[in-house]
């Protein structure tokens, strides 16, 4: 077979992969893509400065959805992207326009709920701020005040829990190395690597090691007991664990020895404990954890917002 030939033959297979790459990516792919890039953007402008392994992400994103150039909303974001990461730089009107173009595509035609797309918006905003491999106080700050400009994301995952961590570590306005570390390994379980230019898995290894964070109890949760589902975990510094499930069943609640989809509130012991500060542990933790990710909405609480939440529906106040 003659050169040109072979070479026509390798175009003509590369266009029907393509083809068939585009036919197939569902709505739900493109949305989340788009959702990704606007967090993307929004983190990786956290910051004064975007360096050279920032940029590599976005057009790592941009190569990643090279198939779909000829497809809207692609068609659009892709050469706005790629222009604005020409130079070397990508400027505050150019970040700009990027969201702006993906906003209207969102609005127009959104495939997910809002919560869904926050979520989705979330962890590319993760993946924006550790583009670089470092976590500044500007970014960490950046994404706090998002989190509770978003307060309608409670009872989510990860909402909750980079609520409470980041809580806890701004509670005395100072940031220390230990505290930006145990960030970065609990953000490392939300990044997407397979979609990363810069960052691998096996770079946080032994970060994740050091700073292991199996579960975090919400913030200043809503607990309502009526009709709602309760399992308990953990020594209480106040009560018994049937004491617990009693007092629940009569406020109309449910409780139950293990933890599965149809649970509402895991209730993790405090003795001695201030769990939700960091990290607890223990085998209906990391069920619940996992339940989380899965999209169940059990939340994990302290047992001190537990009894407060009792002591008020005890007195009759609304929660």
């Amino acid at each position: 077979m003659c050169p040109n030939r072979t070479q026509g033959k390798v175009n003509e297979d590369m266009e029907k992969d393509r083809s068939e790459y585009q036919a197939f990516t569902k709505p739900a792919e493109v949305h989340k893509a788009v959702n990704t890039l606007r967090g993307l953007v929004a983190g990786i402008n956290s910051d004064a400065s975007v360096g050279e392994k920032e940029l590599n992400e976005l057009i790592n994103w941009c190569e990643l959805q090279a198939p779909l150039r000829d497809r809207h909303p692609f068609s659009e974001l892709l050469p706005i992207v790629e222009a604005a990461c020409a130079d070397g730089v990508v400027t505050a009107d150019e970040a700009k326009d990027i969201l702006w173009l993906c906003n209207n595509f969102a609005d127009n035609s959104s495939y997910y709920d809002v919560v869904t797309s926050s979520i989705q918006f979330l962890s590319g905003m993760i993946h924006g701020i550790m583009a670089d491999g470092e976590l500044s106080d500007s970014e960490i700050t950046t994404l706090y005040a998002w989190i509770k400009a978003n307060d309608f994301l409670t009872g989510t995952y990860p909402f909750d829990e980079i609520n409470s961590l980041l809580s806890v570590i701004l509670e005395d306005k100072k940031i220390t190395d230990d505290e930006r570390k145990q960030l970065m390994a609990f953000f490392s379980n939300i990044i997407d690597f397979s979609a990363s230019a810069n960052l691998s898995e096996e770079d946080f290894v032994q970060l994740r090691e050091k700073y292991s964070v199996s579960g975090i109890c919400a913030v200043c949760p809503e607990i309502v007991f009526k009709g709602k589902t309760f399992c308990f975990t953990g020594e209480s510094y106040r009560a018994k664990r049937s004491e617990m499930a009693e007092a629940v069943r009569t406020l109309g609640g449910i409780a139950k020895s293990s933890v599965n989809r149809k649970t509402d509130y895991l209730v993790v012991g405090n003795a001695g404990n201030p769990c939700w500060a960091y990290a607890c542990y223990g085998r209906k933790i990391e069920e619940a954890v996992q339940l989380r990710k899965e999209g169940a909405p059990v939340v994990i609480v302290n047992e001190t917002d537990f009894w407060d939440a009792l002591d008020d529906a005890n007195a009759g106040i609304e929660g």
